[in-house]
């Protein structure tokens, strides 16, 4: 794990996004595409404030989520809604969206579908993460019901259901995360900064991101 702290977190968005499009932009010059995948909630909003109007050639480039709730994209709480307001705007309406989610009742009912369409963008060219305070990482939660297929399987996709969350989610494994050729985890606040850092000694049952430090760099500011 590389940790890069910034004096506040107004930089460390505009900084994180220069750095994931130049990463993008390197991935590009050989003529094939890139793949991008990051996370919903508040966190990154501004990071895809920045990225979305930078110049790049987005038509080449294939966006995905890391986890989603099983929720239509009408509802607040769909992560696919959050990305195409504030990430696939601008310049970015070129990319092309990867689903990780489809109008059935569970995510099992879509799962391979969905599975094929993440495994044609593998390996991932940058992998975006956000962390929560329980040290979840993605949708992969400490306690939930396949926690050890996403730790330790071999599938790319996982559904997931864990204690505290209104609905079933799905999210990437392990596997898919750590074979992106760039690795990002972005949080603020002295308390997310100490959960990460005692993550390092847990285990990932305990504290999911723990599985996917190595070689990863942390991006924090205090607020």
């Amino acid at each position: 794990m590389d940790l890069i702290a910034y004096p506040d977190s107004e930089m460390m968005m505009i900084e994180l996004a220069h750095r994931l499009a130049g990463e993008l932009r390197q991935a590009l010059t050989g003529g094939g595409r890139a793949s991008l995948a990051v996370p919903g909630g508040t966190t990154p909003g501004p990071i895809f404030d920045s990225l979305c109007a930078t110049d790049l050639d987005w038509d080449r480039v294939d966006v995905m989520l890391t986890d989603e709730r099983w929720v239509a994209e009408s509802s607040e709480r769909s992560n696919t809604r959050l990305l195409r307001q504030r990430l696939l705007t601008g310049r970015a309406a070129a990319a092309r969206l990867v689903p990780l989610h489809a109008d059935t009742p569970t995510p099992e009912a879509a799962l391979a579908d969905l599975e094929s369409g993440v495994a044609a963008c593998l390996p991932l060219t940058v992998c975006l993460l956000g962390m929560g305070a329980d040290r979840h990482v993605a949708s992969i939660f400490p306690g939930a019901d396949r926690l050890g297929d996403a730790l330790h399987g071999s599938a790319l996709l996982v559904p997931m259901r864990a204690p505290g969350a209104p609905e079933a989610r799905v999210t990437l494994s392990v596997r898919a995360i750590m074979g992106a050729v760039h690795r990002h985890i972005v949080i603020t606040g002295a308390a997310k900064r100490d959960a990460i850092d005692s993550a390092r000694s847990m285990r990932p049952e305990e504290a999911p991101v723990a599985a996917v430090l190595r070689g990863t760099t942390v991006h924090w500011a205090e607020g």
